[in-house]
């Protein structure tokens, strides 16, 4: 039942992120404007993040309506099913806003509070990536077929290409430029897309060593995250701890452990 639960609960993901991102792609208007802002004035809303949850919100609910929601566009249901769904509708927002291609709607499923299924769309690439769990990490895309996804292998730590991304509080942004400043000297470069989720699916395809944020909320990672475990990287928060908004890390196996230590001895985590 559980297993049969967990494919129902993907393929609910699948239909909604591809709806969401087809409607994203070929919706966006050409006098697209910020309808509103959150934890500062260049942390953006737009109309489009708003009709995208509408729209992933009001085709699950119609399948499963004891469902809970978690959204970052407001979606706040309890639900007693024991089944939640996390969704980003638009992550990657400031992006979508200027016609920068990086960015991708997000939608996971926990069940009994932990994450069982996730999808990540990234329509300006044509892939979406997938995971259950247990069941390993999959794309589509230009290719024929879903393809398996593995992170890379390991190379030595000066050797890592790694992402990350800048909070919109001013403050944050500071300190989270100065941990950057210490790492690049101890990496082969850092990157920065502007997108965690794509950041994350980006560790399970291999295109990335690592990844690490400070202040990301769940519905950012959700999804991504299970599928980089399921790639077989290895996430997490602070060392002991899971991914919050204090920090998350993913990388590879020899990858994530040092580039963890060296967050720590950072504390990327605080100002």
């Amino acid at each position: 039942m559980t297993d049969a639960l967990h494919r129902e609960l993907l393929g609910l993901a699948q239909e909604a992120a591809r709806r969401a991102g087809e409607l994203l792609r070929d919706g966006r208007p050409a006098d697209l404007a910020v309808a509103r802002t959150k934890s500062s004035p260049i942390d953006v809303v737009t109309e489009m993040d708003i009709a995208a949850e509408k729209l992933i919100t009001d085709l699950i609910s119609g399948h499963r309506p004891d469902d809970g929601f978690l959204g970052e566009e407001g979606a706040s249901v309890e639900g007693t099913s024991g089944v939640r769904w996390v969704i980003d509708p638009l992550d990657g927002t400031v992006n979508y806003l200027y016609g920068l291609p990086t960015w991708a709607v997000s939608v996971a499923a926990e069940h009994h509070g932990e994450t069982v299924a996730g999808v990540v769309a990234a329509p300006m690439r044509g892939e979406t990536y997938h995971a259950v769990r247990g069941g390993g990490a999959w794309a589509t895309g230009a290719w024929e077929g879903e393809r398996a996804l593995a992170c890379r292998p390991a190379p030595p730590l000066e050797q890592a290409l790694v992402s990350t991304g800048f909070n919109y509080v001013t403050e944050v942004r500071a300190h989270q430029a100065e941990v950057a400043a210490r790492l690049i000297p101890l990496l082969r470069d850092i990157r920065r897309s502007g997108s965690a989720a794509v950041d994350l699916c980006d560790v399970a395809c291999g295109r990335l060593d690592g990844y690490y944020e400070r202040g990301l909320n769940a519905w950012d990672h959700a999804a991504g995250d299970l599928i980089a475990r399921e790639a077989g990287a290895l996430t997490g928060g602070r060392p002991g701890e899971r991914p919050s908004r204090d920090l998350t890390v993913a990388g590879a196996p020899g990858v994530f452990e040092p580039l963890q230590r060296l967050l720590e001895d950072f504390g990327a985590w605080h100002d």
